[in-house]
């Protein structure tokens, strides 16, 4: 009985808002402090506190890790979550001694990880990075797409612009890179008109790579997104509605068996 009930109340400590939000705040202030800790000057008077401190955040993630896996019925479910894994193999890399050796340099770089710890702390996070995960296939089809609208117009470029003094069309690798500058709206006014003052059709080549490459393919981008978004709600509403389901069943379960208990007093 005593176990069931600590059972109950790990589970409510692992699913409680106030748990979440408090692993946020945490992860949150840790960042913040690994940032000052690499403004030398200024932290080493505080190295002893910052020690003690990194050593309480450890602590506490090692707590926090053990109340999820001992919320779980059995243990091999918590490693069937691929976040909860993410969670150990941080924790657990973070616990390896290795700030007295050779890898000393290594295991602080390892602390860093622990920011990525956020995505698990919010469960907003885990929705949006799932999302984008399962939007990876579509997203890989449109960089496909977009490097063949590169390779052209770099073909081009580098065949039509070859000789412009700026260098920035002289082979093939150079001219991907300027394509690239121009993607990002980094002064590509100065090169067209560079080639303009040579070929005052270039106009026509700029700006029908800036309509193509950034604005359509932004949309396609924003699109894809949006339609994972939109599967995601989907999802989320179905969910419900079995759970609403779920529940009438058993009231009407429950209505039965009252009424079955009911005629058998009467009896």
């Amino acid at each position: 009985m005593k176990n069931s009930k600590m059972m109950l109340t790990i589970k409510e400590i692992r699913d409680a808002s106030w748990f979440s939000n408090l692993t946020t705040a945490i992860i949150i202030l840790y960042a913040s402090v690994l940032g000052f800790k690499t403004l030398d000057e200024a932290a080493q008077p505080y190295g002893n506190i910052l020690y003690i401190f990194d050593w309480v955040i450890t602590i506490y993630f090692v707590i926090e890790i053990a109340i999820k896996m001992i919320a779980e019925e059995r243990l091999r479910d918590f490693f069937k979550n691929g976040w909860n894994n993410f969670d150990f193999i941080i924790v657990a890399i973070t616990l390896v001694p290795l700030e007295n050796s050779s890898f000393a340099a290594i295991a602080r770089l390892m602390r860093v990880f622990r920011i990525l710890r956020l995505f698990t702390a919010r469960p907003e996070l885990k929705r949006i990075i799932d999302m984008l995960i399962k939007a990876v296939p579509s997203i890989i089809d449109i960089v496909i797409l977009m490097f063949i609208i590169f390779y052209i117009y770099a073909i081009i470029g580098s065949f039509v612009f070859q000789d412009l003094p700026s260098g920035l069309w002289s082979n093939f690798l150079t001219a991907m890179l300027t394509l690239f500058r121009i993607l990002t709206f980094e002064d590509w006014t100065d090169v067209m008109y560079e080639a303009m003052e040579v070929y005052p059709w270039a106009w026509a080549y700029f700006v029908s790579f800036v309509i193509i490459a950034a604005f359509v393919f932004f949309n396609l981008f924003v699109a894809v997104i949006i339609g994972e978004m939109q599967k995601l709600q989907e999802e989320d509403m179905k969910q419900e509605i079995h759970e609403e389901h779920e529940k009438i069943d058993q009231l009407l379960k429950e209505v039965q068996e009252l009424k079955a208990l009911i005629k058998e007093r009467e009896k």
